[in-house]
């Protein structure tokens, strides 16, 4: 039989009966995915870092050191965020292992390593996931986290639950876009995400991706997990309320002609975030994995020529190392 969307509410622009899609009609082209790999292989990307690997982990990471305090957060690499709000933990998209991959031989190779091991982590409140790519949703470290926190909350998209209860989670909550949960004074809404999903090639599509929203008294995060640019991202603030701080994804781009439906590049990023009216912003989704055809070097490079090229002062555009401390207060 047939599987169907068990959540489907044909309401919803975002459902379909058999799984979930993005609104606006976006979608890739019979042939696109064989036309990207051919041109990938015979250019040979990607590239090694202008400088090499070793001067780039030199130049772009440290180790991260965990200390109390105010509002803040760490970048741990790719799509890690480690976040305190009001003296709570929480965990976006952990990826600890060597590759980001259903395999320990084959797929993408981890070419920065963790700024912390999980023994190091604070005790945690919550883990939040954006979708089940593997590079966001990694099996491994959450078995690892879980026997470390077993009593942590874990927040997911719909679709979702089943595999994190397999992967042993006792506490999962599985949100819709706009629906939201309680973490004590904490407030976290499942936003739109324009992307996709799939680990396996028999269930593309279906469960649900998403960004998160954090919210306290003082102060509103937005994690985007993976997206393309959409104008429809600025619904988030016009229903939420004005973003105070968020995380940025700039990578995984190139071809930008193949790319950029699913993965912001960083002028992208850079037009999102001046129409947010430009609030404290750092850029994630680069500098550990090679998923794309840009070299690991090459998102913080066009980065930088895109603020440079930005009319208005960038201050609040803060380019963090792997590791790096960001205080939201």
């Amino acid at each position: 039989m047939a599987w169907k969307n068990p959540w489907y509410d044909p309401a919803l622009s975002h459902h379909t009966p058999d799984g979930f899609c993005n609104p606006t009609a976006v979608a890739h082209q019979p042939g696109d995915v064989k036309r990207w790999r051919q041109e990938r292989k015979a250019a040979g990307l990607p590239r090694p870092p202008a400088t090499g690997y070793d001067a780039f982990i030199q130049a772009w990471w440290q180790k991260a050191e965990i200390s109390p305090g105010d509002d803040g957060l760490w970048w741990l690499g790719h799509a890690s965020v480690l976040l305190r709000m009001q003296g709570k933990y929480l965990l976006t998209d952990p990826v600890f292992s060597r590759r980001a991959s259903p395999l320990r031989f084959a797929g993408p190779q981890r070419r920065t390593p963790p700024a912390l091991s999980i023994d190091d982590l604070p005790a945690l409140d919550a883990i939040l996931i954006s979708h089940n790519h593997y590079d966001h949703l990694d099996r491994w470290t959450i078995r690892a986290l879980l026997r470390r926190f077993p009593e942590v909350k874990l927040f997911v998209p719909l679709g979702l639950g089943d595999t994190l209860r397999r992967f042993g989670a006792r506490f999962v909550t599985e949100l819709d876009w706009w629906q939201q949960a309680s973490l004590d004074d904490l407030h976290l809404t499942a936003v739109p995400a324009q992307h996709w999903s799939m680990r396996t090639p028999w269930d593309r599509n279906r469960s649900l991706w998403c960004g998160w929203v954090i919210e306290s008294r003082e102060l509103r995060f937005w994690f985007p997990g993976d997206t393309g640019y959409s104008a429809e991202l600025l619904q988030i603030p016009q229903r939420l309320g004005k973003i105070d701080a968020l995380a940025l994804p700039v990578g995984a781009y190139a071809p930008r002609w193949f790319m950029s439906i699913n993965h912001m590049d960083p002028q992208s990023a850079v037009s999102l975030w001046q129409q947010l009216g430009s609030p404290l912003a750092f850029p994630i989704h680069w500098g550990v994995f090679e998923l794309a055809d840009e070299s690991l070097d090459e998102p913080v490079q066009e980065l930088q020529r895109a603020l440079s090229e930005a009319e208005q002062e960038n201050d609040n555009f803060r380019i963090l190392k792997i590791g790096q401390y960001l205080s939201l207060r």
